[in-house]
């Protein structure tokens, strides 16, 4: 299965996510809850863009090779830009829906924010 489909698997699983491709962009995806970014990505998903809490990103830039501050400034807001390998492990995916669901936690309404937070809790 492809980095794409793996990504929206992980967005399908929010509510009320959708996938937006920019066409100012080249048709680059973004994934939006109520037309707010919490995900960017390149067409084939081996470099996505997410929001973590600054202390978070910086965490990752540092111990994450492939990790670095999102550019256009988003990095100091805690924007963090990382790669996916084609073929990644499992391990990698569950990195990336973490990060994913703390994005979507950071951007979404504060009661769609709550529901994901909750069944995190859960897990």
């Amino acid at each position: 299965m492809g980095n794409m489909r793996r990504l929206e698997q992980v967005v399908d699983r929010l509510p009320e996510a959708v996938r937006v491709d920019v066409e100012a962009w080249g048709g680059e995806p973004t994934f939006r809850v109520r037309n707010k970014n919490f995900v960017f990505s390149d067409a084939d998903a081996t470099r996505i863009s997410v929001k973590l809490p600054k202390d978070e990103a910086e965490a990752v830039v540092v111990t994450d090779e492939t990790a670095e501050p999102t550019g256009y400034g988003l990095g100091r807001h805690g924007w963090v830009s990382v790669g996916i390998p084609e073929g990644a492990d499992d391990e990698r995916w569950r990195e990336v829906e973490e990060w994913v669901r703390t994005s979507y936690a950071l951007v979404a309404p504060k009661t769609l924010a709550r529901q994901v937070l909750a069944e995190d809790e859960r897990r």
